[in-house]
């Protein structure tokens, strides 16, 4: 039996109707490689997972890993690329819009250069292109980009490629560094290591895609901030405190914003019109949070999303009050400025609302 050379990790969400073609544009751009496709669905609900299962029963090179209650391309990535046992790894999207005709190129060029990490298919060196972009796309590929070199602070010309070869053992030893956020994960891989990675970038051109609809969205854009946050300052400041720390700020806003109008149009009492901002600014910041922050873990469905929401704001209650017990004692007792006071207080509150509701509101399900 001929020894395994190459896995292709295929992430995929609601790609049933590229299942079969992909596998067939593998099969003849791999022909004569030992090779196995390895298809990690996130539960699609059209059924793509299904989809490859069929053609898994008459060809025993492709896998399936189904997901469940977990989201996320990198991650998705990470899974596949440690359930091989294959000494090369390349990740492709499943939408057939990477060209898989790369793929032998790259699989000789890591085969015959030892001191070679890995092999980026690239869309902006020569030879490569985006296809048909519009220039608004262009544009916002080409700002993602700059930010993404100045993170690594690396030559690379397509940081943002989910289209790439890498040795499987280099992947597993990164596997405890890598954040899992956002969809760029040779991004991820390419900053997580602690020395340089030799790459080589080869030309691709972008497809259009055919079959199905774009993942890109605002939500992964927002994702794709996070994963840069995360790498350059998440070891100074967790990315999901920061995160729900912003959600906080938004909400101040949104408290004063309610506030405001109550007392000043409506003349209503200041404790009453107090008690209604604050609720409303808790449950903007508890689906805020539910969107963004724990949005891996956001619950679902009426009934818990009302008990997240009472679990949440029984959680922040108990801060505000900490918050202005804290507050009240640097100020009144110790004597403290008032500014180092209420700071002390918020910055009190905000770490036993995301530490309490991380684990009691989203951490339960």
């Amino acid at each position: 039996m001929t020894p395994l050379e190459l896995a292709v990790v295929i992430p995929t969400f609601n790609e049933r109707g590229n299942v079969p073609r992909l596998v067939a544009a593998l099969d003849a751009a791999l022909a004569g490689r030992a090779w196995e496709a390895i298809f990690v669905d996130d539960n699609s609900p059209d059924g793509t997972a299904d989809a490859a299962r069929e053609i898994a029963r008459g060809d025993p090179r492709i896998r399936v890993i189904q997901r469940i209650g977990r989201r996320g391309l990198s991650t998705a990535c990470i899974e596949g690329m440690c359930a091989t046992s294959a000494p090369l790894v390349a990740v492709i999207d499943g939408d057939m819009q990477h060209d898989e005709r790369l793929l032998p190129r790259m699989l000789d060029a890591l085969q015959g250069d030892a001191a070679l990490d890995v092999v980026v298919g690239s869309r902006f060196v020569d030879g490569g292109g985006t296809g048909e972009w519009d220039r608004d796309r262009v544009a916002k590929s080409a700002f993602a980009t700059g930010l993404s070199q100045r993170v690594l602070k690396v030559k690379l010309s397509d940081p943002m490629s989910g289209f790439f070869m890498v040795r499987t053992a280099l992947v597993r030893a990164l596997v405890p560094k890598l954040s899992g956020i956002g969809f760029k994960i040779l991004l991820d891989i390419m900053t997580a290591s602690p020395r340089p990675l030799n790459f080589r970038e080869l030309p691709y051109v972008f497809r259009t895609r055919e079959v199905g609809e774009s993942k890109l969205d605002y939500f992964v854009a927002l994702e794709y901030l996070i994963a840069l946050y995360d790498r350059r300052f998440g070891r100074i400041v967790p990315v999901k405190f920061a995160m729900f720390a912003g959600v906080g700020a938004l909400g101040a806003v949104v408290h004063f914003a309610v506030l405001w109008p109550l007392l000043q149009m409506l003349h209503i009492a200041f404790l009453p019109a107090t008690i209604v901002a604050t609720g409303v600014a808790m449950t903007f910041n508890f689906f805020l949070n539910n969107a963004l922050t724990y949005r891996e873990q956001r619950l679902r469905g009426a009934g818990r999303l009302l008990a997240g929401w009472i679990s949440f704001c029984a959680v922040c209650s108990v801060g505000a009050v900490a918050n202005v017990g804290l507050a009240a004692f640097l100020f009144d007792v110790q004597h403290s400025d008032w500014r180092f006071a209420a700071l002390a207080g918020i910055a009190v509150a905000a770490v036993w609302n995301y530490a309490l509701s991380s684990r009691f509101t989203w951490g339960r399900y």
